[in-house]
């Protein structure tokens, strides 16, 4: 095989490892990138070329992880992971374990962990590489990397949340609440909702947003309602997706341009948190991005018309 097919062959793993540290599909894309040009570069051939891309694209990822804190700590509002709406890492006989791991609560509770306890926590809980394969990969002792492992369980398993695990149930149930906010039905919305069902979004000041969050079924399901049902009016679409392994959907502008991207968390029968991204630098890789401001503009003209002419 050349050298080439193998990266290629390998281009999947590597970005599935460089997600989950980054949170972010264009840093992931662009750290994959470079540990090609490295490979490329290399004066001698490595033993394994799998050993050597993930060892370097965990490295890049990691640097990159530590310089891109200092930017989420100024960050305007909620800080949302980029959405991903298919994970090139295919495998059958783990898709439920590895679909829990790139969810955004998920990658949420990442962003608590140190770069290197992230890294660790990634290659051995997530890939299921062997502890001298972590300890190599992210330079370090074996007994390092199984503190650094312990203490990433640790903190994720406090925060983990226990999600829906009937697939279908859960997708059924998401159709319905997108079925429900495209035609406005503000108590088939709330059915679907638990009682302190969090809404929130990440635009980071470059697009409308919902303040801090907002809180409960009954003013959730009000402030989705009180602009969805317009969105649609004037030609906005909604494609149910799913959006980091968990149901979601993607809106669009009438133009077909992404306007954001919805991502559900599900248990026990109800909707408990509901992203949204909204952040144009965050959603050029799903498409060509709407004008938010000029979206939501246009729904309260749109809205204040037909209310003032009683429709």
């Amino acid at each position: 095989m050349t050298q080439i097919a193998e990266f290629e062959e390998l281009r999947p793993l590597l970005f599935g490892i460089a997600y989950r540290i980054l949170g972010s599909v264009s840093e992931a894309e662009d750290a994959v990138q470079e540990s090609w040009l490295r490979l490329a570069s290399s004066p001698t051939q490595p033993r394994s070329t799998k050993a050597f891309l993930s060892t370097v694209v965990t490295r890049i990822s990691i640097d990159v992880l530590r310089s891109a804190r200092i930017r989420r700590e100024e960050y305007i509002g909620p800080w949302f992971p980029e959405p991903l709406l298919t994970d090139p890492y295919k495998d059958p006989e783990r898709s439920a374990e590895l679909a829990e791991s790139l969810s955004m609560a998920a990658l949420l509770l990442l962003e608590r962990l140190t770069p290197l306890e992230r890294a660790a926590f990634v290659l051995r809980e997530v890939f299921g590489f062997d502890f001298a394969e972590v300890a190599s990969t992210v330079g370090r002792s074996e007994a390092a990397c199984r503190q650094l492992v312990v203490r990433a369980r640790r903190h994720m398993d406090d925060g983990r949340p226990r999600f829906e695990a009937d697939r279908k149930e859960r997708d059924q149930l998401a159709a319905r609440f997108f079925d429900a906010l495209r035609e406005g039905d503000v108590e088939g919305v709330r059915q679907l909702l638990a009682t302190d069902v969090q809404l929130a979004g990440d635009s980071g000041g470059k697009a409308p947003r919902w303040g801090k969050g907002i809180i409960g079924a009954d003013r959730v399901a009000r402030v989705l309602i009180a602009a969805f049902p317009w969105f649609v009016r004037i030609g906005g679409t909604l494609e149910p997706h799913e959006v980091n392994g968990q149901p979601g959907a993607v809106t669009r502008d009438r133009d077909g341009k992404v306007f954001n991207t919805f991502a559900l968390d599900v248990l026990d029968g109800r909707i408990q948190t509901i992203r949204s991204v909204i952040n144009p630098d965050k959603l050029g890789h799903v498409g060509p991005v709407a004008d938010a401001w000029a979206v939501i503009r246009e729904v309260n003209q749109t809205r204040r018309l037909q209310l003032g002419r009683g429709n």
